[in-house]
């Protein structure tokens, strides 16, 4: 039987600097695999968890981003972490163990939406239809994910992992886990002033193409705050981690020279 926080974990457990990484939906832990071995995180220890209800594991508690957030914070505290990055959905978890104090060190958010605006509107519409007509428009978003997979520019055998983590996924879990994500994106909040308020070093990554982005707004007021950076990965990349792992573990050993 599965556990759900599924760990991954890569370096000495005595290094001096430790990051907590989230992956993205429908992504297993070791979606990370390329940017943990990139030699710019070399001496660091490297934490990675498959959330709840991803890549096939269990739904055993509440999947809400608050909840999610709460334990994602106690297992950043129990490996003393001095970093979260978070992709994706993961990243989402992150914004908020900032916003709710759950961790207070620097963040890398990747692809990150901070608006129901910022999200694919496919996407959308598939989870918003499940929770309406049942299961099946998540069962066949989840039969062309491999496809979408074969395509991406990363290595074979990664390629092969992604795939066989993506055949892991249930779409009820899947819908119960997206739900939450999407009702948290579209509460009445300014997550991007929150974010610029809240003194947190923050690095927010997407790429030119592929992997959402930000309102026009958003942009405004993030690159006005002295505390974020804004960070813009050329090309089309849909799954940063996969497809993008030295530039992102670039980022992530920048967050680590601010760590206290």
């Amino acid at each position: 039987m599965r556990e759900s926080w599924e760990l991954l974990t890569a370096g000495s457990p005595d290094a001096d600097r430790t990051v907590l990484l989230l992956p993205g939906g429908a992504n297993a832990a070791r979606s990370f695999n390329l940017v943990m071995a990139d030699p710019a995180l070399s001496g660091v220890r490297l934490v990675a968890t498959t959330l709840p209800g991803m890549a096939g594991a269990p739904v055993s508690e509440d999947v809400s981003i608050p909840a999610l957030s709460r334990r994602a914070g106690e297992l950043a505290k129990a490996h003393g972490c001095d970093v979260v990055v978070g992709f994706s959905h993961g990243a989402t978890v992150a914004l908020d163990m900032v916003l709710s104090g759950h961790f207070q060190g620097p963040v890398v958010l990747l692809g990150i939406s901070l608006t129901t605006g910022d999200e694919a509107r496919f996407f959308r519409v598939v989870v918003r239809a499940s929770q309406k007509v049942g299961n099946w428009p998540m069962a066949a978003l989840f039969r062309l994910m491999p496809m979408m997979a074969k395509s991406a520019k990363t290595p074979e055998l990664h390629k092969k992992e992604l795939i066989e983590d993506f055949k892991q996924n249930r779409a009820s879990d899947a819908v119960l886990v997206c739900g939450e994500y999407l009702d948290y994106i579209a509460e009445d909040r300014d997550f991007a002033a929150q974010l610029a308020a809240s003194g947190n070093p923050v690095w927010v990554v997407h790429a030119e193409k592929g992997d959402g982005g930000l309102t026009d707004a958003e942009r405004a007021t993030l690159q006005a705050a002295p505390n974020v950076t804004l960070v813009t990965i050329p090309g089309s990349v849909f799954l940063l981690p996969d497809e993008a792992p030295q530039k992102t573990a670039a980022v992530i050993a920048s967050a680590l020279s601010q760590a206290s």
